[in-house]
């Protein structure tokens, strides 16, 4: 695989992570359902790890900011990849901009990614052990059933 395809798909993966993230946490995006599966019941993530009056305040004191530069950098993402998407059909494909738009998608997802990192150590101060360990068990498992659009548009 040359370098470039394989910086796309490691570009895709970390954005799909960084998604994964998002719709858990912060209940903004609906879960995937696997095909003959039913849907995944809503997660109420402060009625689920049981969190107290005062964590909820400070819960709800974090979502604001973080869910609105979630947002927006997910519509910057959103945009590049469909420039990407047109630079690679384009009737004279340029390497350059192909390489450029897969450049931007990457440094957004970076930064998306450091966001989301943040959230989630400022989240972990909120919550106790119990409750930390519950949301990491919650992570974990969407990890594991997650499959890529992309591969989900490659299957039979």
């Amino acid at each position: 695989m040359n370098r470039t395809l394989t910086r796309w798909l490691l570009a895709v993966s970390l954005s799909l992570n960084i998604g994964i993230i998002g719709a858990v946490v912060f209940r903004q995006a609906l879960p995937w359902v696997p095909p003959a599966a039913a849907p995944a019941p809503h997660l109420n993530l402060p009625d689920d790890l049981q969190l107290s009056a005062e964590q909820r305040q400070r819960w709800q004191q974090l979502e604001p900011a973080f869910l609105r530069d979630l947002a927006a950098n997910w519509s910057e993402i959103r945009r590049h990849r469909e420039a990407l998407v047109r630079a690679i059909f384009a009737a004279a494909p340029q390497r350059a901009d192909i390489d450029a738009e897969q450049a931007r998608i990457a440094a957004l997802q970076d930064a998306q990614q450091q966001r989301v990192i943040t959230q989630l150590l400022a989240e972990r101060e909120v919550l106790n052990a119990k409750q930390r360990a519950r949301l990491m068990e919650l992570l974990l498992g969407r990890y594991a059933q997650e499959a890529t659009e992309e591969e989900l548009l490659h299957r039979d």
